[in-house]
């Protein structure tokens, strides 16, 4: 292995250790300029107006859920969340998959970055990302946490991601579900991904990594986003993709902690990544103008994202390749965050749904109960013309607001998650981003305006004293007023032209809600079963 005299000296802890050898040149967790470079040097993605670095995914423009998979070695098997999520590849098969892998590499450069995970010192993961592009190792550095010079120099990662995109599997061969393979092994602290491009399978998997080390130490990982108001008092944001929890989160009048990732340990919050990533289709300047203004700056890479070759200039509007369009930036593009990525214990939890149905309040307020129910529920809801064969709203149920990452049961989460609520006297709030007057197509999308003004007096303190009335189906407690919204919007039913349509449409998803529940057996308690939607 060789290394330019312009790059970081490798650390002690080399690339054989891995496995890894013949390669040609290794790029030691270069700088952000020194990755452009090589990035642009390898026509791996175009220099935008004023910056950013857009690149382009190829076939896949997002996760693909089924290519991912576990090794079922004997250390975890008894741990892991085993069914459509976590799917078990055997430790023969991986072992095969592996030296394939190897064998590419050779003759190949490489990049490598050394990274944590975690800000909170005493549950920090040491991780190393190698992949065979620029970019992707730009990704890594933006995503995670980067070390203070000679912080990590010979020291050992506690989890390693093989990232080579454009490695493919045979699936008759290998084993694998097609040609894209994610596998995580948890005895081998290893990660291997091949056959896209897609950067957030990189971020996603240690996520999973994240959600089996965290809870076995007492800490609650959490698919949130989270920030900390002018009182020093934190909150939580739950949410699925598409819900706002990037954009709510993301306030000038609070701090921001992190938009995706954190744990909840005995101290408080703490984010687990160091960057974010962000939709970015149809961004608004006015509506979202931190995470606008990050599509502008130079470090931030651009998937996907339709750009003039000539003039360079960006078309967030432009959808021609996916919607699914992303930013991936170092969290210190947005002005207000906390660079300690740290904070204390939240006040409040606000769990995000886009519901296109059209019927769940904009905002209610949720007993403790009610809490873990729309938790371990997950749910918003697909659109139509976001995906093939989706010609009406579809309900999407997630438990967890992220069982795509989750390695352990969802009770497990669950558990932790009603332990610090109780613990920490903590209000929680069901938030509805989607639709009003109407379902999908027929309604129109909550206001933007309205959904920050209800976060607002929610994180103010201004909606307690407010009474609250049951809703007569979902049972969530809706608050009678709320400062900057018009009384008639708190109340779904009365935004529909016909009210008998709405009962339908309400009476319809309470009955998705009843079905999904059923999924998890008697894991759950009477009482949550119990705080659930009413059914006709």
């Amino acid at each position: 292995m060789s290394t330019s005299t312009a790059r970081v000296a490798e650390p002690r802890y080399g690339l054989e250790r891995h496995g890894i050898q013949n390669v040609n040149t290794v790029y030691w967790n270069l700088s952000t300029p020194q990755l452009y470079e090589e990035a642009l040097r390898r026509h791996e993605g175009r220099l935008a107006h004023l910056g950013p670095l857009v690149v382009r995914t190829g076939q896949y423009t997002g996760r693909s859920p089924r290519d991912k998979v576990i090794v079922r070695e004997p250390s975890s098997a008894n741990q892991v969340w085993w069914g459509d999520v976590n799917r078990p590849m055997e430790p023969e098969q991986f072992d095969r998959l592996h030296c394939q892998l190897l064998a590419y590499l050779q003759d190949r450069d490489m990049f490598v970055q050394d990274c944590f995970v975690g800000a909170d010192s005493r549950y920090r993961l040491p991780i190393r990302v190698i992949t065979e592009t620029a970019w992707h190792s730009l990704f890594a550095r933006n995503m995670f946490i980067q070390p203070k010079p000679g912080e990590v120099t010979g020291q050992e990662p506690q989890f390693t991601v093989i990232q080579a995109p454009n490695f493919h599997a045979i699936p008759e061969i290998d084993g694998t579900h097609s040609e894209v393979f994610i596998v995580v092994n948890f005895a081998k602290k290893l990660v291997l991904i091949g056959g896209t491009q897609y950067a957030g399978e990189i971020k996603k998997s240690i996520f999973s990594v994240m959600n089996y080390l965290l809870p076995q130490q007492n800490v609650l990982s959490i698919h949130s986003s989270a920030n900390i108001g002018p009182d020093g008092a934190a909150a939580i944001f739950f949410g699925l993709s598409g819900t706002g929890k990037t954009t709510l989160s993301a306030d000038p009048s609070r701090t921001l902690i992190g938009d995706d990732e954190h744990g909840w340990s005995d101290r408080g919050v703490f984010n687990l990544e160091g960057g974010c990533y962000a939709k970015v289709v149809h961004l608004s300047a006015k509506a979202e103008p931190e995470i606008y203004e990050t599509t502008r700056k130079f470090g931030t890479i651009l998937e996907n994202v339709g750009m003039d070759s000539a003039s360079g200039r960006l078309d967030l509007d432009d959808v021609s390749l996916t919607e699914n369009t992303r930013a991936a930036y170092p969290i210190s593009h947005i002005p207000n965050a906390t660079r300690e990525g740290m904070g204390g214990h939240p006040s409040h939890i606000i769990m995000l749904t886009a519901d296109a149905f059209g019927v769940l309040p904009p905002i209610s307020r949720l007993t403790p109960a009610q809490a873990m129910y729309h938790f371990l529920s997950g749910y918003t809801a697909k659109v139509a013309g976001t995906e093939k064969g989706v010609t009406e709203p579809q309900a999407t149920f997630s438990a967890c607001f992220g069982a795509a990452f989750m390695s352990l049961s969802p009770a497990v989460y669950a558990r932790l998650l009603g332990e610090k609520i109780a613990a920490h006297k903590v209000s929680v709030w069901l938030l509805n981003t989607g639709w009003s007057g109407g379902p999908y197509g027929t309604g129109h999308r909550m206001a933007i305006d309205h959904t920050r003004a209800m976060v607002h007096a929610a994180l103010a303190g201004a909606l307690d004293q407010v009474p609250t009335r049951p809703d007569p189906i979902f049972g969530v407690g809706v608050p009678a007023s709320c400062p900057g919204v018009p009384a008639e919007v708190l109340d779904p039913r009365r935004t529909w032209s016909d009210p008998k349509a709405y009962d339908a449409q309400a009476h319809r998803l309470a009955g998705l809600f009843a079905a999904n529940l059923r999924n998890f057996g008697d894991t759950i308690s009477d009482e949550i079963r119990a705080a659930g939607p009413r059914i006709p």
